[in-house]
């Protein structure tokens, strides 16, 4: 499709845009080094905050997207 998932970087600017992922939360590139163990990183906006947490990369899949540039 030629998109990118967009960095945490990106997706803090996004944020300055509107307000995004306050009920729901997107998936964000995530370094290589933490991939090689099964993790991942996404972004959520919650309390006026935008917050970055790990996981699993298969823990919530159906219920979390991606955004993309």
């Amino acid at each position: 499709m030629g998109i990118e998932i967009l960095t945490e970087e990106q997706y803090r600017k996004l944020q300055e845009l509107g307000k995004f992922d306050q009920k729901t939360s997107s998936w964000v590139q995530t370094p290589s080094s933490i991939r090689e163990h099964g993790g991942a990183v996404f972004c959520d906006r919650r309390y006026n905050t935008v917050f970055y947490y790990h996981n699993g990369a298969d823990s919530y899949y159906a219920a979390r997207g991606f955004r993309g540039v």
